[in-house]
């Protein structure tokens, strides 16, 4: 076949990542697990396939509907690519782990596939990794989701980030207080999502509301901002559900601030994302520049009972997508360089394996330049390949040195003897 007349796209919204993205990739993934084993969570793998009707009981609508499916011919069943992972953790739970104390910290990471919209420009494809803390109710397991959450994204390098803090249950008091249901009150949640006070105006004298409802549902797009938000929703609340909620986010505000994690937090009262799906506190990561949440959480108590266990569960999850394009933003490009290129000018090749090796068990990344070219090529080669430097075995004319060690950046040269190369790369173990 003619390569040419071949396409070789990909479809919209995945992605092919070449070594430096995928490094990166990686080295996120690895730093959101870092900091979750340091919190004393452990991490799970779930699989890549699951049948519809089972992963569909974890999941609402709006997941539900971009669900990628199709047929399994072994079982006759239908089969789906899971769109979310907190689904899996909550069957995993319910039916694997059920029995075992309290509570259960567990941690992951995988890539999920999405339906969306091809004028959206979202990826359809995502990378995440995150936690999720199962089997406790109070507000200290919602301020440690927060304060990992923002520990990840310190340990990234991730500058001038937010955290907006959200309660569903403030918002569901509110909705419910109203009285109103159906059509009128989907097209207030959605003037509330919009933050359009007019529009919230307009339909409240189309669908009359009591007077202290009205005051509420109006007061819903502007509850944003600090800290201050909290008294300003507490002068105007009447319903006790919505008193409750802004008790719960007041506590996990203070806690926040035991952790150190004040200054970065914002509020909005006004958030309806996830009211099919949480049940209290959520949260959403956000940097300028950039229109998805590069982390998103929250509290989500109904779901693990839906497979059989009645569990109260709080977590959050890292788009690594998002956060990757937002380092890249700010100029913060994480890589891992590789450490050696071992250059061999000699017939004899024993050395130049003997001492990658050794390098090796030491804990470096060694590579062997196999390929037969000059120094200058292969010094080319090591500042390309993302490789710190260049170890020259049988092709030093310095007779005090037994190798050449030659930084493959800025070609600075230094002769080394075999202790010296020790000294200079002790063992990492």
């Amino acid at each position: 076949m003619n390569a040419k007349l071949f396409d070789t796209s990909l479809p919209r919204g995945v992605a092919d990542y070449l070594p430096a993205s995928a490094t990166r990739l990686s080295l996120l993934e690895q730093q959101v697990l870092q900091v979750a084993t340091s919190w004393g969570f452990q991490q799970i793998l779930p699989p890549a396939l699951e049948f519809e009707d089972v992963l569909a009981m974890g999941m609402g609508d709006g997941l539900r509907a971009r669900t990628f499916r199709f047929d399994d011919w072994q079982s006759g069943r239908l089969l789906a690519i899971p769109p979310d992972i907190t689904p899996q953790i909550a069957r995993i739970v319910a039916t694997r782990l059920k029995g075992q104390l309290l509570p259960y910290r567990i941690s992951y990471a995988g890539r999920v596939l999405r339906h969306a919209e091809l004028q959206s420009g979202r990826n359809r494809e995502i990378m995440q990794a995150g936690v999720e803390l199962i089997g406790l109710d109070s507000p200290e397991a919602d301020a440690e989701m927060v304060a990992m959450a923002v520990e990840v994204m310190t340990a990234a390098s991730l500058r001038d980030f937010k955290v907006d803090l959200g309660q569903v249950a403030f918002c569901q008091g509110v909705f419910e207080a109203s009285g109103l249901q159906g059509e009128p009150l989907r097209l207030i949640r959605q003037a509330v999502a919009l933050k359009d006070v007019s529009s919230v105006e307009m339909l409240l004298r189309c669908y009359p509301v009591p007077e202290a409802s009205r005051r509420e549902l109006l007061a819903l797009p502007r509850l944003f901002g600090g800290c201050e938000v909290l008294e300003e929703a507490a002068r105007i609340v009447q319903n006790q559900r919505s008193k409750a909620a802004l008790l719960n986010i007041k506590d996990v505000v203070a806690i926040l601030g035991l952790h150190g994690v004040s200054e970065c937090l914002t509020i909005d009262l006004g958030e309806t994302r996830g009211l099919d799906y949480h049940t209290g506190l959520t949260f959403e990561g956000f940097v300028p520049g950039i229109g998805e949440a590069v982390f998103s959480g929250g509290r989500y108590d109904d779901l693990i009972g839906r497979y059989g266990f009645d569990a109260p569960a709080t977590g959050f999850t890292c788009n690594l997508f998002s956060l990757m394009q937002a380092l890249e933003l700010q100029g913060t490009r994480q890589h891992e360089q590789r450490d050696l290129l071992v250059f061999n000018g000699a017939d004899d090749r024993s050395e130049a394996l003997e001492l990658s090796r050794e390098l090796r068990q030491r804990g470096y990344a060694v590579a062997r330049d196999i390929i037969k070219r000059d120094l200058d090529a292969s010094l080319c080669y090591a500042a390309e390949a993302g490789i710190r430097a260049v170890l020259v075995i049988g092709n030093n004319q310095d007779t005090r040195s037994t190798y050449q060690l030659i930084q493959a950046t800025d070609r600075a040269e230094q002769g080394i003897t075999r202790e010296q190369l020790w000294q200079l790369f002790p063992s990492r173990s």
